[in-house]
């Protein structure tokens, strides 16, 4: 192999005028070479933008990309090394390692002192290499040897190392539009030498639109599906094929869900989902909650996040939450799915609905207290009262639990007591809700403490 070969990756080769390659998909076949042709990621590449600017003159430093599965990072990274006239080598992080990195190294060395070209090292999925592997690039990107671009649908954050992180510049790339998939639909349709355009198609706007929302983002999505109909379908009387709505259908027929059931995505919908149910939204909850499942994820997830909510935030408003959520997940767990729905709607819609408190919370104060401030003494009259009695009786001392006040003996079954610590003796850590059941409680609650204030 010529050392000075660059990486000829199918999914970048355009092929030569007159040898349309049609053993390649079709969106293979239409992935941008310049930046007039890159489609969506507006914030970053659009007019005057910051990546764009830098794309334009030239000088260009170590970048990661992150975000959804088919927003465009690898393309985007190719279309970048076309720009600024870079050569351009991939390394897969899930099947390549330090051996590889050596190698593309090596050639960029060379490379350099032939010519002074640039390389482009583009990683993809580069949150699947280790802190060792993540490290290795570090003296690389510090010579100047090879420019990194590297590519992840995690949160850099988390999954990248902070040295890396410290000499790259992060992009986010969100999710493409429904005009930027159709935008790339027409493209296909019209490019002679690439795309569709050497037929003659008619494609309505019905199915258009299918195409486009159906595919959920995906570019790659929506032009396989594309192909799929034009390929499938015969031509009409006149030579034209008809793409109608229900070939669209045909063609794409499951609505693209972007989820990863251990990416971002996940984390986000769950957030929403929570937040939904605390904020009373019964149809924000039933929405976010079949987003989760239509990506994946497992209902027992689910329902773990509906037991912690029917007490964080239902709580002693309605203490029963946390009975029905139980229940429902044991009859899930009994019948499966697709009954299974009733019983993860009817958890989400009553937790949804409920009287709302969080002052079970108050645990976490407390605790904190404790790892601050250490354990106070026990009051003597609430020490264990065998103990007591033994150390009166060998020690010749008071029994302190005759001290101790017996709330039955009392009316109303209370009498007032200290039962913190003298150096808490008057604080308050639980701070009663005033929705639902708790409401209630909270009267009694209200009495007691105004009966402690006049016996101070």
């Amino acid at each position: 192999m010529d050392l000075f070969q660059e990486n000829k990756s199918p999914g970048f080769s355009r092929s030569e005028p007159g040898k349309n390659e049609y053993h390649q998909p079709l969106a293979t076949r239409m992935r941008p070479d310049s930046l007039e042709e890159f489609a969506g990621q507006k914030h970053l590449v659009g007019e005057g933008k910051m990546l764009r600017r830098m794309i334009e003159s030239g000088v260009i430093g170590s970048l990661i990309f992150y975000g959804p599965p088919s927003s465009g990072k690898t393309t985007l990274a190719h279309v970048i090394s076309k720009e600024i006239k870079a050569s351009f080598q991939i390394i897969n992080a899930v099947l390549d390692g330090i051996k590889e990195l050596r190698n593309v190294v090596e050639k960029a060395e060379k490379l350099r002192q032939l010519n002074g070209r640039k390389t482009i090292l583009f990683v993809d999925e580069i949150h699947r290499w280790n802190k060792a592997q993540q490290d290795a690039l570090l003296p690389h990107l510090e010579s100047g040897v090879i420019t990194l671009v590297g590519a992840t649908t995690e949160n850099p954050f988390y999954s990248l190392v902070n040295p890396l992180l410290s000499r790259c510049q992060l992009f986010e790339l969100k999710p493409l539009e429904v005009d930027d998939v159709k935008l790339m639909i027409h493209r296909a349709l019209n490019d002679e030498k690439e795309g569709l355009g050497g037929k003659k198609i008619n494609l309505s706007n019905e199915a258009l639109d299918h195409l486009a929302d159906y595919a959920g983002g995906d570019v790659r999505n929506a032009l396989n599906a594309l192909e799929v109909a034009v390929l499938s379908s015969k031509p009409d009387e006149d030579g034209v094929i008809q793409i109608t709505l229900e070939i669209a259908k045909e063609s794409i027929q499951q609505r693209k869900v972007r989820y990863d059931r251990t990416g971002d995505e996940h984390y986000h919908y769950a957030s929403a989902f929570i937040k939904s149910m605390r904020g009373s939204d019964p149809d924000g909850a039933l929405y976010w909650m079949n987003a989760m499942l239509e990506g994946g994820d497992d209902p027992n997830f689910i329902f773990r996040r509906m037991f912690i909510l029917a007490s964080e935030d239902v709580g002693l408003a309605e203490p029963n939450a946390i009975t029905i959520v139980n229940s429902c997940h044991e009859a899930f767990m009994k019948c499966g799915m697709p009954e299974g729905m009733y019983f993860l709607s009817h958890a989400a819609l009553y937790l949804s609905m409920c009287p709302k408190s969080n002052s079970a919370g108050a645990i976490f104060e407390v605790n904190r207290e404790i790892r601050e401030k250490g354990v106070g003494a026990v009051p003597p009259y609430l020490k264990d009262k065998t103990a007591n009695k033994m150390s009166a009786q060998y020690l010749n001392l008071k029994n302190d639990s005759e001290d101790y006040k017996y709330p039955h003996s009392y009316p109303n079954n209370w009498t007032d007591q200290q039962y913190l610590p003298d150096v808490l003796k008057k604080r308050t850590f639980y701070q009663s809700g005033t929705e639902g059941r708790e409401g209630l409680l909270k009267k009694r609650m209200d009495a007691i403490r105004e009966h402690q204030k006049k016996s101070e």
